[in-house]
């Protein structure tokens, strides 16, 4: 549902959505997995989040302002970035999901190598 209530520093209207969070995060959520969020866009709800919990904005973001490369942003099941980054709009109800990348491999390669 759309918030029509307005709230200090939020507009009329600002779709409200879910984040959801890794276990990295708790410790900043206070062991909350999800928190709402309202905003226009990817950006403004991350923003939201981090008034909540600060420190948030610094474990997603690099010096630049961007999601850093380690990190995956989803809206829904569409990583931001094949759609608009963190300019991509949000609808009421939406999910955002914070993934960190896995790397590596299963260590086959070099176990052969070594034979």
């Amino acid at each position: 549902m759309t918030n029509v209530v307005q709230s200090v520093g939020k507009s009329l209207s600002v779709p409200t959505v879910t984040v959801k969070l890794p276990a990295a995060f708790h410790v900043l959520t206070g062991g909350r997995r999800q928190l709402p969020g309202e905003g226009e866009n990817i950006r403004d709800v991350l923003v939201d989040v981090d008034r909540e919990c600060p420190g948030v904005l610094d474990r997603l973001m690099d010096q630049e302002g961007s999601v850093k490369r380690y990190v995956n942003v989803y809206r829904n099941d569409n990583d931001i970035r094949g759609l608009d980054g963190l300019e991509t709009k949000v609808e009421n109800q939406d999910v955002i999901w914070i993934v960190p990348a896995v790397a590596g491999g299963s260590g086959t390669a070099r176990i052969e190598e070594s034979r």
